[in-house]
């Protein structure tokens, strides 16, 4: 596995054997306990960070270990945290009731041919939306941060972060906060969110905020950025300011407060989100065709050079995998998900239209997975891998998958073949979202290789083995869950007991409605309505203000995540922004801003991993809450105290922080 080097290119360790296996083993552990996590509780852990302090450990106790090896370890790993997305859509195929399990070989060759997939499409975008552009990607800026102070790896001058003292401590006492916090919370002692939701007027409206009390989520709000932050607080105006007390008015239903506004959310504000996102993917789109079409020119550019036999006069940086062999291996891919498409169809009852789905089936995961991975690309870029709505790319590609199967082949066949035509809407539908999953975490780890000086096609070929790893993990977890607990709204299984996986409920429940024609289709409208007014807005703002922005895809963010997620993200870009204002006035500015990006970072670290360990501890125990020590009776006093011990500790941090910077 050598390139003839570059330029700039010393022997170095990078793609070895041992930072493979090392990677391959934490994939496999963080990808079982990230399937089993984000089916009980809709999300799923980044993995790219603790996979890189844990490798950073193991690392140090061997010799002629380099940053760029480290790297590679964080990239085989960070599948887990992205390829464990797919939980998201293939468990539909069990509520609806078309699987009883999950076929190895199939559910394998949908996750492998799709994540390579989506590996071999960021290569071309990655000059598009890596190297030409000024995206933040917060988890790949913090990845390596950590990386760099773990090497003692720092840039020269004068405003430079000392690594081996101010930097590394830096990283350690934010990991350390936020992991000792995020286990307070799971003992229940703190509250892990404050939350309230009250009715508004007479009319039976409802509303409500709930502000998760996540030094990861707030971490994250502080590396993508004031406005970035204030597009999703608009947005999240939008859900709960306007959406949630119209659709509880105009629906009035009895019950608790809260479950009446977080049911209208569901089952409305959400669909109205999506239709933001959706236009806002189509105008992002639109928007990079221009560098998509540079960054394949610039990739041709480099592949004619290495046929010229000059591949030793391009940079390090800029040896990505030949474009030539990338076209080979997406042509490869096209045949297992062919056959998976044929082998469906014949096995759904569908053999009439085999062809057609075949061949359509592949043109449509040919195309359409390139657009969404752009899409994904922009929004990992935009907010971060982990806050990435891939649930609504779901959503908007099933729709499009299911209004293809009524136009095209649905006239044809028997009333009752309605079932298998949303099977078969799920199944590809599971296909375009592993790319879509892929493609939404490898940018972000081609941002770290970018800031650490690696090789781009080494990190590719390592993504391949991490995306192999975790595909082999992914369908016997999901058949074990599914045996021992089920996913709630399965034919036969206990409510009680079952595995919620709610974005699958969500996108298995679109499915049926377009198929069978009883969506609504003036929800989405509307929310592309208010995604065309955003552009509209942005538009203007760039053409009249120096600095003033709203971002529309983080707009259609904040109404379609909860506010769960979105205040707290909200607070971190506040408190980042007035940080970083405050340390403009002191001598030594750059130092300190630096001190508070490896904060954030290790604020993002330490809850990462002490996550993925409590999510194991959940399995093995099969208790969902293993670390409790109080009951329900505590749940007021844990509010006051959580809240109260979040502020106090952040306040403290921030002050010392900016101290250690005067001091550096």
């Amino acid at each position: 596995m050598n390139a003839v080097p570059g330029p700039d290119a010393a022997p170095r360790a990078e793609l070895t054997l041992r930072g493979l296996i090392i990677g391959i083993v934490i994939t496999l552990v963080f990808t079982a306990a990230n399937v089993f996590f984000g089916l009980k509780a809709g999300l799923t852990f980044a993995t790219s960070i603790p996979a890189a302090v844990i490798s950073m450990a193991i690392l140090r106790a061997m010799k002629n270990a380099t940053i760029q090896e480290n790297n590679i370890v964080q990239t085989v790993a960070s599948a887990a945290g992205t390829l464990s997305s797919i939980i998201f859509v293939l468990p539909g195929l069990i509520i609806v009731g078309w699987w009883t399990g999950f076929p190895f070989w199939i559910s394998f060759g949908i996750c492998a041919a799709g994540g390579i997939l989506g590996v071999m499409y960021t290569i071309p975008l990655r000059r598009a939306l890596v190297t030409d552009s000024d995206l933040p990607y917060p988890e790949g800026v913090a990845c390596a941060e950590v990386l760099k102070v773990g090497a003692g790896d720092v840039a020269k001058g004068a405003d430079a972060v000392e690594a081996g003292s101010s930097g590394l401590m830096a990283v350690v006492v934010g990991s350390i906060v936020s992991a000792v916090f995020y286990i307070v919370v799971q003992t229940k002692i703190f509250a892990s969110d404050l939350a309230q939701y009250f009715h508004i007027g007479n009319r039976g409206s409802a509303s409500g905020y709930d502000f998760s009390l996540s030094f990861a989520l707030f971490a994250v709000g502080h590396l993508v950025g004031l406005w970035v932050g204030i597009a999703m607080l608009f947005g999240a105006f939008i859900g709960w300011g306007w959406a949630v007390p119209h659709f509880t008015a105009l629906h009035p239903v009895a019950g608790d407060v809260a479950d009446v506004a977080q049911g209208a959310w569901n089952h409305y504000v959400r669909f109205v989100g999506a239709g933001t996102i959706g236009v806002a993917a189509i105008w992002t789109l639109a928007k990079l065709v221009k560098p998509v079409v540079s960054g394949l020119a610039s990739a041709m550019a480099a592949s004619r050079v290495r046929k010229a036999g000059k591949a030793d006069t391009l940079p390090r940086t800029e040896q990505d995998m030949p474009i030539g062999i990338v076209g080979l291996i997406v042509l490869i891919c096209m045949l297992p998900i062919a056959w998976l498409l044929g082998h469906f169809s014949i096995v759904s009852g569908l053999g009439s239209h085999t062809t057609l789905l075949v061949v359509g089936g592949v043109l449509f995961v040919l195309i359409l997975s390139f657009l969404v991975s752009t899409v994904c690309g922009y929004m990992a870029g935009l907010i971060g891998s982990s806050n990435s709505p891939l649930s609504g790319i779901g959503i908007l590609v099933v729709i499009i998958a299911a209004l293809l199967l009524v136009a095209g082949v649905k006239s044809d066949l028997p009333v009752d073949s309605g079932k298998a035509l949303v099977a078969f809407a799920l199944f590809i539908t599971s296909v375009v979202f592993a790319v879509a999953a892929i493609a939404n975490n490898n940018l972000q780890d081609l941002k770290t290789g970018q800031l650490v000086d690696a090789t781009p096609w080494r990190q590719q070929v390592a993504l391949v083995i991490g995306v192999i790893a975790g595909a082999i993990v992914i369908p016997p977890v999901l058949d074990l869950l599914n045996h021992a607990y089920g996913f709630l709204g399965a034919p036969g299984v206990d409510p009680a007991h079952a595995l919620p996986a709610p974005q699958a409920g969500l996108i298995s429940a679109l499915a049926q409605g377009v198929i069978q024609n009883n969506i609504d289709w003036s929800l989405i409208t509307t929310g592309a309505l208010i995604g065309v007014g955003i552009i509209i807005l942005d538009a203007i703002l760039g053409r009249t203000t120096k600095s003033v922005r709203l971002p529309p895809l983080a707009v259609g963010l904040g109404i379609y995540l909860p506010t769960s997620t979105t205040l707290m993200i909200v607070v971190g870009a506040i408190v980042g922004w007035y940080f970083d204002k405050r340390a403009d006035r002191t001598p030594r500015a750059e130092s300190t801003k630096q001190l508070g990006v490896l904060l954030a970072s290790g604020m993002i670290v330490g809850e990462s991993i002490i996550g993925v360990i409590v999510a194991a501890i959940v399995v093995f125990s099969g208790k969902p809450s293993p670390l409790a020590l109080v009951g329900d009776s505590f749940d007021n006093a844990a509010i006051w105290i959580g809240t109260i011990a979040f502020a106090a500790v952040t306040f403290a941090m921030y002050r010392w922080i900016t101290r250690l910077g005067q001091k550096s």
